[in-house]
């Protein structure tokens, strides 16, 4: 079969362009090497709906982050993506971070955000008691936000299904041949002839960019270790509680979660291995010490879960997006950890780039309606808290995986949508089963029998 654009890569980005682009007259394919969208990059992230207020003001980045922001906040109301409002306070801890605050203020005006406010000290602790001594003051940022990782590239993915998207999962593309008329995509799966191109293959970026001529970007995976605290520790970071930037990143923050959890990271690692998502002892101990000083209090709590994940990071300081109209191929690379504010945007930004390319683009009338995503968040009322769910279907009052109290009604749920998961991997990020103190030791055999039955009545 022959399609009008193909785009490579399924994490939150390409997510949201296939999902953009399938609101217009055009056949679409997106195509992924994981068996899962969302499965790499965009699982393992800190969670953020960034503001941008420490963007680079008048870079691409800042632009998108500032519009990525205004979109996914309204898209998450009306397809109940869990997004929690529990603005940040960067902290400075000595003097030379205190004089920079003044900067960090003006860099968000410049920015487009005139919200951040300085405090002093006595403020910072008042906000977030539970804070190591030494502090000396602060940076308010109040709209910034926390948000869910995986429900987001699965809300676009899912309406993009609906909406006609073909999804080619499992399947690597190994070279692109361009032809006058169409490009043909030679992948593990089979030729996909198509006759626009869009990367956004992340972390293999460079290497499609490559396979269509271009030498423009080289991607360094840069691994960030991060722990997630017992859900007690919540109380304790009610803020994201950010350090003040510096030359070799933006540090290690404390975070709370949508989930109900403490998050301590990223760590800052560059690495060659594009796949290597070890945790390792260097990155523990790192932790360990960061979090000691930030947060005494948090680090003596329990650790339910360590994980990393890996940046696309690349030689340039901002997003990398260009259009090549006689060769119909557009890229979208080097999508750091805003990526997931500026999904939207990108996506948005990505359409009008083919517009002015020629694409024709005809709205469709015969669009279904938005999905309506499972809650998975601690803000607003899960399943088995929700009476009427239950007396309509009594699997949602029927909890299988208790630390997470996750029912079977959830589950059931996850094995039968239009994505549904590939492995167990796919269920914790569409459920939280297994993901809470007992990591599945109480409900994995259960669960692993739900998953084998696909999800029905196997009793």
């Amino acid at each position: 079969m022959s399609y009008d654009i193909a785009v490579i890569g399924g994490g939150v980005v390409g997510c949201a362009v296939v999902r953009d682009l399938s609101g217009f007259g055009l056949s679409v394919v997106l195509v992924e090497s994981r068996g899962d969208i969302g499965d790499a990059t965009s699982k393992a992230n800190t969670a953020i709906l960034h503001t941008g207020f420490d963007a680079v003001p008048g870079s691409l980045e800042s632009t998108m982050v500032a519009r990525g922001y205004e979109l996914l906040s309204d898209y998450a109301k009306v397809t109940g993506i869990p997004v929690e409002h529990t603005g940040a306070l960067l902290v400075a801890w000595d003097e030379d971070q205190r004089a920079v605050l003044p900067k960090l203020q003006d860099k968000a005006v410049k920015n487009g955000y005139q919200k951040c406010e300085i405090v002093d000290a006595d403020e910072v602790y008042r906000r977030v008691p539970d804070l190591g001594p030494g502090a000396l003051g602060g940076l308010t940022v109040p709209d910034e936000s926390i948000i869910c990782p995986w429900t987001t590239p699965l809300a676009y993915a899912t309406e993009a299904k609906a909406r006609g998207v073909e999804f080619r999962l499992n399947t690597f593309v190994e070279s692109v041949d361009v032809g006058a008329e169409s490009t043909t995509l030679r992948t593990s799966t089979g030729d996909i002839t198509t006759r626009w191109v869009i990367n956004a293959a992340g972390l293999g970026g460079d290497v499609i960019d490559r396979m269509l001529g271009y030498d423009r970007f080289t991607i360094v995976p840069r691994r960030g270790e991060l722990f997630v605290f017992d859900k007690l520790t919540r109380p304790m970071a009610n803020t994201i509680v950010l350090p003040v930037p510096t030359e070799k990143g933006k540090g290690v923050l404390i975070s709370p979660t949508i989930f109900g959890n403490v998050m301590l990271g990223p760590t800052s690692e560059n690495l060659v291995d594009r796949t290597d998502t070890s945790t390792s002892e260097e990155g523990f101990a790192f932790l360990l010490d960061k979090g000691a000083a930030l947060m005494p209090t948090l680090i003596a709590e329990e650790v339910t879960a360590s994980y990393a994940g890996l940046r696309a990071s690349t030689e340039h300081s901002d997003f990398v997006v260009d259009i090549d109209s006689a060769q119909r191929y557009l890229l979208l690379g080097g999508i750091r950890s805003t990526g997931l504010t500026a999904s939207m945007a990108l996506a948005e930004h990505a359409r009008h780039l083919l517009a002015e390319s020629g694409v024709a683009l005809v709205e469709r009338a015969d669009l279904p309606a938005p999905p309506q995503m499972p809650n998975i968040g601690e803000a607003f009322p899960r399943p088995y808290q929700r009476a009427d769910l239950i007396e309509a279907d009594s699997e949602y009052g029927q909890i299988v995986c208790f630390c997470e109290r996750v029912t079977r009604g959830e589950i059931r749920d996850a094995l039968t949508s239009p994505l549904p998961p590939c492995d167990v991997d796919g269920l914790r990020r569409r459920t939280r089963a297994l993901m809470g103190r007992c990591q599945g030791f109480f409900c994995g055999a259960e669960i692993d029998e739900l998953m084998r039955a696909g999800g029905g009545d196997h009793e």
